[in-house]
């Protein structure tokens, strides 16, 4: 933030952002929304209570869960092969 700049909000798809009306050269920012605007907006494919439902339905689900099985597993070689990069 910068002291005494004025701010301009906008609202686009579900996202809230914020820009200084006297400095173009500044982008704008995410500064609050819907969770899952938000989320998309920022580049994240869920926001948490969507992953959450994701999670809920794949025990109703096998193909889902099959998946995300798969998911997780790869998930977790790319984590351990990378910490063991970087150790």
């Amino acid at each position: 933030m910068i002291p005494g700049e004025a701010l301009i909000y906008e609202r686009a798809d579900g996202v809230v952002y914020a820009r200084y009306r006297d400095i173009p050269d500044v982008p704008r920012w995410v500064v609050g929304g819907d969770p899952g605007a938000v989320a998309r907006a920022q580049g994240e494919l869920l926001d948490y209570s969507e992953w959450k439902q994701l999670c809920e339905m794949s025990q109703q689900n096998p193909t889902l869960k099959k998946q995300l099985d798969k998911l997780v597993t790869i998930y977790y070689i790319i984590k351990d092969e990378q910490t063991n990069t970087s150790s």
